[in-house]
């Protein structure tokens, strides 16, 4: 089928997508920071079902680091399929008092580890057959609330991001974005605020990881003349205003 390379693959969401490319016939290269003991049991399953599986740490706010992971990965996947820019940083900051130091943390994992990571593999990706680039992005990213300014700016970077390269990598690189809505709830979320987010999704329920990484599979083997899209799984919540 090919190989696959996911950021932030330990846990949650990129843990979802490697499981369901893995079981679809890709063979993995996955990325954490520190996650890795997840990881490792990850790359065991999925190992299980035949899969040659490398495994990849570093700290994606760091520019030197991002360069190293390019090189590793460039060196293990000389041709690559899909590549999925999940892992990232949310947090809660009032705008007042957003350091230089949070915002370039911000926007160094969540929109310069994805540009500089898909820079550092075009060759493995020219080499692929029909080679993809999927950006996890955000409501957030197009309809900012508040105390997440710097959030908001790394998505609307990573969205515009998706776009330019849809551009400038095409015919042969296929880049897209999926903006997940509500698929797991914080630890710190009561009754009471699920309830409220709840009552916002036009289906009346969260979604889950798993519909994530079958968009990104979808995308992946079944959608060669999509391109330069925002596809959102989140319930129909960003259909309304």
């Amino acid at each position: 089928m090919g190989t696959a390379f996911v950021t932030g693959a330990g846990v949650r969401i990129g843990s979802a997508v490697a499981r369901a490319l893995g079981r679809a016939g890709y063979d993995l290269a996955l990325h954490a920071n520190r996650s890795l003991d997840s990881l490792e049991s990850l790359a065991e399953e999925l190992r299980g079902l035949g899969r040659r599986v490398t495994l990849h740490a570093g700290d994606l706010s760091n520019p030197d680091a991002v360069d190293v992971l390019g090189a590793q990965v460039r060196e293990a996947c000389p041709a690559l399929d899909v590549v999925v820019h999940n892992a990232g940083l949310f947090e809660r900051v009032d705008f007042a008092s957003v350091t230089r130091a949070q915002y370039r943390r911000m926007l160094g994992v969540n929109l310069d580890a994805p540009y500089f990571l898909t820079q550092a593999l075009l060759p493995s990706l020219r080499a692929g057959k029909d080679p993809l680039v999927v950006h996890l992005t955000d409501i957030g990213g197009e309809r900012p609330v508040s105390h997440y300014s710097h959030y908001s700016v790394s998505k609307a970077g990573l969205i515009m991001l998706t776009r330019a390269l849809a551009v400038e990598l095409a015919p042969h690189v296929r880049v897209n974005a999926v903006s997940p809505g509500t698929v797991a709830f914080p630890e710190d979320f009561d009754a009471a605020a699920r309830e409220a987010v709840l009552k916002r999704i036009p289906m009346g329920r969260e979604g889950s990881v798993e519909d994530i990484a079958r968009t990104i599979v979808f995308l992946a083997r079944e959608a060669p003349y999509i391109t330069g899209q925002v596809i959102a799984v989140d319930g129909g919540r960003s259909a309304q205003l």
